[in-house]
């Protein structure tokens, strides 16, 4: 009976606040146009991933612990802010982002994934907001509150999934042409790299109201 409360409204704000820009979809971006469609499904998945903590902090009230406390946010949010400037200064100064780093080496699948999972999960912004709109879609006749939390978590980071998936599909195709013009690879890192900069550092001064 809980189930009901994914209704089709619930499903259509998920997926135009997953499409939203940000962190997470330029980075699925970045990955399929440098490296192709298997790593931008890595990193795809390994965002999904991460929501499914935000999800149980949700349900447990982990969420609501965190923007109530100013020092708790505070740390997180700067540690979040700090990792994507960090990636974005590494974009723009020596790629590996969008275009291969100074060894030449791609980014193994297991450092992609687990780099997507840190993205998702040290943005305090995603476990506030997770807090403030999984329950407009709670009914108290649709029974365990907890459960509903946890299913809508559960539905949104698949239709993120699904989202991610299909702009890694897209990027990756639209990788193939950018990468056979090397100057148009580096200049798309150093806008990448600017707007994870900018992203992070839109982070750090966040405030947790």
């Amino acid at each position: 009976m809980t189930a009901s409360v994914i209704t089709p409204m619930f499903l259509l704000a998920s997926a135009a606040i997953t499409l939203s820009p940000g962190p997470d979809i330029l980075y699925v971006l970045a990955k399929g146009i440098s490296q192709g469609r298997q790593p931008a499904l890595i990193a795809a998945a390994g965002f999904a991933s991460g929501l499914s903590v935000h999800t149980t902090m949700a349900v447990v009230g982990l969420s609501a612990l965190l923007m109530a406390s100013a020092v708790g946010f505070t740390v997180v949010k700067f540690a979040g802010g700090a990792y994507l400037v960090y990636l974005g200064i590494r974009a723009s100064m020596s790629g590996g982002l969008v275009s291969l780093p100074a060894s030449g080496e791609p980014m193994t699948g297991k450092r992609i994934f687990a780099q997507a999972f840190a993205m998702n999960i040290l943005n305090p912004k995603v476990a506030v907001f997770f807090l403030a709109f999984l329950p407009q879609f709670t009914r108290r006749d649709q029974g365990n509150i907890s459960i509903q939390l946890l299913l809508l978590g559960i539905a949104f980071a698949v239709v993120a999934l699904i989202i991610f998936s299909l702009v890694g599909v897209f990027s990756a195709t639209l990788g193939a042409w950018i990468r056979s013009k090397p100057r148009g690879l580096r200049a798309f890192d150093f806008v990448i790299g600017s707007l994870f900069i900018g992203l992070g550092v839109r982070l750090a001064l966040a405030s947790n109201k």
